[in-house]
């Protein structure tokens, strides 16, 4: 027993001793937030103290994250900031939106949870009355966020001039494709099993069946795109964990043979890595 109490305390001084003790954080201007509700939607205005573009960024954040984040000096949020003001760029009014910690934009289907897509939509005009009719209007988002602007702006390409989706949740796959099939995409991805299954529940947690994905599934929705569909910006890393990069990749390439306007970005790293700087570009060019 000496011995093991040992050993324990052994182990909780070298894991204090060993521990982070503290954060890497970008050095910017925050921008001024107003945050409200419309219904199920939570929302925050963020404008930079210099003064906005005309321009509107919607921002739809990642899986357990908020409508607040946009200040976050640890995040990639406040990178992009950081590198407006560095370059001196007047840079959009971004309104980040949340329908909670996880969600997907679906239009109205079987599932009970489905329409959310529908609800943001309509919801635009109220949230726009606020700020004043955009010059442009865009989308930004990571990961969940990534797929759900790549819906939003596939499904209603007239109504966004660019879409910017960073490691967005895009696969080769569907979440009712066999477990053969799912099995042998992991092993192509590198993708986690745990993580997998986690995005196969949430996935079916809004839509009901194949017909309902193909309706959503950013490749479908590229395929029928027109040249004139939003002007596309992508990004995943290699070693990215949810298995996004071959499906992104493959998206990125499909944008080119449709004629749609595409930055591609693939990037040595994990999931979510960003190269800050040609999105903070992207997003006021």
């Amino acid at each position: 027993m000496p011995f093991a109490l040992l050993a324990l305390a052994l182990w909780f001084a070298w894991r204090e001793l060993t521990r982070s003790r503290g954060d890497q954080r970008a050095s910017f201007k925050p921008a001024s937030q107003q945050c409200d509700t419309q219904g199920p939607l939570r929302y925050c205005i963020n404008k930079a103290v210099g003064g906005t573009n005309g321009d509107i960024v919607y921002h739809l954040h990642g899986r357990n994250l908020d409508e607040t984040l946009w200040n976050d000096d640890t995040y990639f949020t406040g990178m992009v900031q950081a590198q407006w003001q560095a370059a001196g760029a007047l840079p959009p009014t971004v309104v980040t939106v949340s329908y909670g910690s996880t969600w997907l934009l679906t239009p109205k289907g079987r599932q009970e949870d489905s329409g959310l897509l529908d609800d943001f939509m309509a919801r635009l005009p109220a949230l726009e009355a606020k700020m004043g009719r955009p010059r442009r209007r865009m989308l930004l988002g990571e990961s969940m966020g990534g797929l759900n602007v790549l819906v939003a702006g596939l499904s209603h390409p007239s109504q966004f001039a660019k879409v910017a989706a960073l490691c967005p949740g895009v696969y080769t796959d569907t979440p009712f494709s066999s477990l053969g099939t799912i099995r042998a995409s992991m092993e192509r991805t590198g993708a986690e099993p745990r993580i997998v299954l986690g995005v196969w529940l949430l996935a079916r947690k809004y839509v009901a069946d194949e017909a309902e994905w193909r309706r959503v599934s950013p490749l479908e929705l590229l395929a029928q795109a027109r040249p004139d569909a939003p002007e596309l910006y992508l990004s995943c890393g290699l070693y990215d964990a949810y298995g996004n990069y071959e499906g992104t990749e493959r998206l990125a390439n499909l944008a080119r043979q449709r004629g749609v306007r595409t930055e591609w970005h693939p990037l040595y790293g994990g999931h979510c890595a960003s190269d800050v700087s040609s999105l903070a570009d992207f997003l006021v060019r």
